[in-house]
């Protein structure tokens, strides 16, 4: 189902048992704590049995309990601030070991990211990148890093590329006010989504650019703008989001640029090392 959860209650309200709709009451006010319930906990939290609870969702047309709450999950991570999210993360972390908390949450993302991957979406980004004239990448708030870690390297294996930076005294509709039917525009944002991320990719594809999306999941406004959607699992850990599946997607794009980039790779690293050993970017390793 392609509706926001609360939509889809709200329609539906006037068809609900005595029991449906404590379940609804429940969810419109504390969708935050809901979504992250089992169906035993939610019955319980509301007075009803689990059984009404999986009736609930079933009715609602989804696949069952696990596939509302999933769809709840989506719905409100661009919906939670800070605090919000500080607070459900009490209920996600095991405080006695927070290091396997997150980095098995983690390892679970990459492997999600990898299963889902459309590889023909893949594919064309590369290809899109490669006989692009310019490459403009842009990504605001915590995706920032994720933009200028991917331009870092992109710049390594291509003469033309962007990094759009928020922070620069020119407004970033500047930055790539030249932009045309021959450049490419990535963008990256997870939730909660940049609004000034997504008006730069309409800017983009307004002027014939090829946009690519960076973004979590078919439901994310990045994904109902970009002509390329690639998706990478993220979610929240505490007041903070979980970018290491968008980073090793990232990661394989560079490679995979790389490899079909025009001109000979190891002629350009070559060079490359000499600068740095002329003008001692990096300390030598003497033992």
């Amino acid at each position: 189902m392609d509706k926001d959860v609360l939509a889809v209650i709200s329609t539906a309200t006037c068809k609900f048992s005595k029991g449906q709709k404590k379940i609804a009451g429940y969810i419109m006010e504390n969708y935050d704590k809901a979504a992250f319930m089992t169906a035993g906990k939610l019955g319980a939290t509301v007075g009803v049995s689990e059984s009404t609870v999986v009736r609930f969702a079933s009715d609602l047309g989804y696949g069952g309990y696990p596939v509302m709450r999933k769809a709840m999950q989506e719905m409100i991570k661009s919906r939670l601030t800070s605090v919000q999210r500080i607070a459900v993360a009490r209920d996600l972390i095991t405080e006695d070991n927070i290091p396997a908390s997150v980095l098995t949450s983690d390892i679970d993302k990459i492997k999600h990211t990898l299963q889902e991957l459309d590889h023909e979406s893949f594919d064309r980004a590369v290809d899109e990148i490669v006989k692009a004239e310019h490459i403009y990448i842009l990504g605001l708030r915590s995706s920032s890093a994720l933009a200028n870690f991917m331009g870092f390297y992109m710049n390594l294996i291509f003469p033309n590329v962007h990094v759009v930076n928020e922070n620069s005294s020119i407004e970033i509709f500047e930055q790539i006010m030249r932009i045309g039917k021959n450049d490419v525009f990535i963008a990256i944002s997870f939730p909660r989504y940049s609004r000034r991320t997504i008006k730069a990719m309409q800017f983009a594809l307004d002027n014939g650019a090829e946009v690519i999306g960076i973004t979590d999941n078919e439901t994310s406004l990045l994904a109902q703008t970009a002509n390329i959607k690639l998706y990478a699992k993220s979610d929240m850990v505490s007041f903070l989001d979980s970018l290491v599946a968008p980073l090793s997607l990232i990661n394989a794009l560079i490679a995979a640029t790389a490899s079909k980039a025009n001109g000979d790779l190891a002629a350009k690293f070559e060079r490359l090392e000499n600068i740095w050993e002329a003008y001692d970017v990096y300390e030598k390793n003497i033992r």
